[in-house]
């Protein structure tokens, strides 16, 4: 049954990524398991110009990441359900990451260099960057209340949706959206 839904959503994400997406209709359809806590924006948000910390240390803004498909996550070392969702997060910037999209995770609040090492550490990920937002000015700039928060943002850094709570990004579901998202860009 599972290799059957497979087919189902990837069928699916065919026909999308065949036409433009003209409205949100498309995408509801991908929605399945967790990405059904996942909501679209009627009409893209503005994104966020406030700075926040690289892993590095420096200052940076999203605009680092135009022209590219993000997939946002606001995110604490002492958060569970951050810790659950993390290595789905990794899987789907395996997988997707590259030229046209990437995972950024942003550490917001306290979160000393040494707790977020061992966060990463002891669960295995190797591929996601360690921004910060320790006095959490991007993420009250983007409305972000609680933790896990993910914002897609398009490749102009607009935010076209956003889910609250942890999830499996690594879901067929999850990769199909993405999928269809960016072949829409493209578009």
């Amino acid at each position: 049954m599972p290799n059957l839904k497979s087919a189902l959503l990837y069928t699916a994400l065919c026909l999308v990524a065949n036409t433009a997406i003209a409205d949100n209709a498309a995408l509801e359809a991908l929605r399945e398991g967790d990405m059904r806590k996942l909501a679209f924006h009627s009409e893209p948000m503005p994104g966020s110009d406030v700075t926040f910390l690289h892993e590095d240390g420096s200052e940076m803004t999203l605009a680092a990441y135009e022209g590219k498909h993000v997939l946002l996550n606001f995110w604490a070392t002492w958060c569970a359900p951050c810790r659950k969702e993390m290595p789905h997060l990794e899987a789907l910037q395996s997988e997707l990451g590259g030229d046209s999209f990437a995972v950024v995770t942003v550490a917001t609040g306290r979160n000393p260099r040494p707790g977020i090492d061992a966060f990463f550490d002891e669960i295995g990920v190797e591929n996601l960057p360690k921004h910060t937002d320790e006095r959490q000015n991007l993420a009250r700039s983007l409305g972000v209340l609680g933790l896990p928060v993910t914002l897609i943002l398009d490749p102009e850094g607009n935010e076209v949706a956003r889910l609250q709570g942890d999830a499996d990004w690594a879901s067929d579901s999850a990769k199909a959206i993405l999928t269809a998202l960016m072949a829409d860009g493209e578009s």
